[in-house]
């Protein structure tokens, strides 16, 4: 199980921006047997540790002053809109003896025959799956093996991905998690937007122009009234 160690923090409100200025991320530990714990931790760490384990894998948590570890998932990171960096950090910690639902990531891995020697192209259709698990059993990703695409009529299925012991896929085991397309295919399903939007136009611009006709049209006729109004008089 991976390590991260976090520091109590006093800091509130905008005294925490000081902190992030100094490379500490505030966090809160929290979860049903425990009392909230405001922290910070470095970090260099986090994002080191967050990368190899997710939202999806256990981190042993130690906090300074604390006796013992806590087992905690990443479970909520803010971000910065523009800079993209970590602003805080949510670690909950799960009864372990309760299951959890969460998302894990597909990791696509090996190379398709179909798009090696036919000029398919691979298309995924799932790049992360809804699971549920005891917490201490779920993986950090669920391989997807393509080189078993080799003809441009092969797909992956749900059913056909290798979960661990003790995983339960939320998802119909019939759907598809990867296929293959040929290469103008794809260019006719990204061009179909584009021209749809373009008939439409077309056709709001012909309705308009019918309607600004027709307006005149029936502004002539009045106009032709009002004259013939005008002369009798």
């Amino acid at each position: 199980m991976l390590k991260i160690s976090a520091k109590i923090r006093k800091e509130e409100g905008r005294d925490v921006k000081d902190l992030r200025e100094k490379g500490i991320l505030p966090a809160v530990l929290y979860g049903p047997k425990i009392k909230n714990l405001n922290l910070g931790v470095d970090f260099k760490e986090f994002e080191k540790v967050y990368k190899e384990a997710g939202e999806s894998s256990l981190v042993s948590l130690t906090v300074e002053g604390k006796e013992k570890n806590f087992s905690v998932l990443i479970h909520d990171i803010q971000f910065d809109p523009i800079t993209e960096r970590p602003l805080h950090v949510d670690f909950y910690q799960p009864n372990l003896e309760e299951e959890v639902e969460v998302s894990i990531p597909l990791e696509f891995e090996g190379e398709s025959p179909a798009v090696k020697n036919l000029g398919g192209t691979l298309i995924k259709e799932i790049t992360e799956l809804e699971v549920r698990a005891k917490p201490q059993h779920l993986p950090h990703a669920i391989k997807v093996d393509i080189s078993e695409l080799k003809t441009l009529d092969d797909n992956i299925k749900v059913s056909d991905l290798i979960v661990p012991e003790g995983v339960k896929v939320l998802k119909e085991e019939e759907e598809i998690v990867a296929s293959i397309s040929l290469p103008e295919k794809v260019e006719e399903e990204l061009e179909k937007p584009a021209e749809e939007g373009a008939e439409e136009k077309e056709e709001k611009g012909e309705k308009e122009e019918k309607e600004k006709t027709e307006g005149e049209k029936e502004g002539e006729k009045e106009g032709e009234k009002e004259g013939k109004g005008e002369k009798r008089e």
